[in-house]
């Protein structure tokens, strides 16, 4: 660990001493407070899972043993609606590859906007396009020794939209920090199947 720890430090002072004429020392002073604690969670996730990007940049949520689909998705719905973050679709997909007769676990994907913060977000830089809507994913795998379906839930890590970008202006902080918390509290309580 501790060589990890060297060779990620070894790594940022490479890259500021190379990149430094290039505006990234500029770019680094406009980060928010916490940038470098996210990135070095992102690292750690990114290192541990051998390079797989998508591992590193999610959050996830182990389901408790019991705790049933519906539920789930019942849970996530209710933070939603208590915190005024909209439910703009879900799809089962599992559902859809049984149709076309793929076998799969569970897929459930389930996607979430606030429109005032959603515009507020495009406005101080419209390439967040591409994270909208925000998006909380149900995944099941089935342990081949018990037959029994495990669920995880995913959803990006928010700390990098919060902390790893540019700072934002304070009323977008705190509106984003709401829509943060709310995915957040959705994992939690989706995982307990808790209202």
């Amino acid at each position: 660990m501790k060589l990890i720890t060297l060779a990620k430090a070894a790594l940022v002072a490479g890259a500021i001493a190379t990149l430094s004429g290039c505006g990234t020392i500029k770019a680094a002073n406009n980060l928010e407070d916490g940038a470098w604690d996210t990135f070095n969670q992102v690292w750690d996730r990114w290192v541990e899972s051998e390079g797989d990007i998508a591992y590193a940049t999610m959050w996830e949520k182990q389901v408790e043993d019991g705790v049933e689909l519906e539920d789930v998705i019942d849970a996530i719905n209710n933070v939603g609606i208590n915190n005024n973050i909209k439910n703009v679709g879900e799809l089962p997909l599992s559902k859809e590859l049984h149709a076309r007769g793929i076998k799969s676990d569970t897929v459930y994907v389930m996607s979430f906007c606030n429109p005032e913060t959603a515009r507020k977000m495009l406005d101080f830089s419209p390439a967040m396009g591409g994270f909208l809507p925000c998006r909380v994913t149900i995944v099941g795998k089935t342990d081949p020794k018990t037959g029994k379906e495990h669920l995880t839930l995913y959803s990006m890590n928010m700390d990098m939209m919060v902390k790893m970008g540019k700072k934002l202006p304070p009323d977008l902080k705190k509106a984003a920090m709401k829509v943060r918390n709310t995915i957040w509290e959705m994992l939690e309580k989706g995982s307990k199947g808790e209202f």
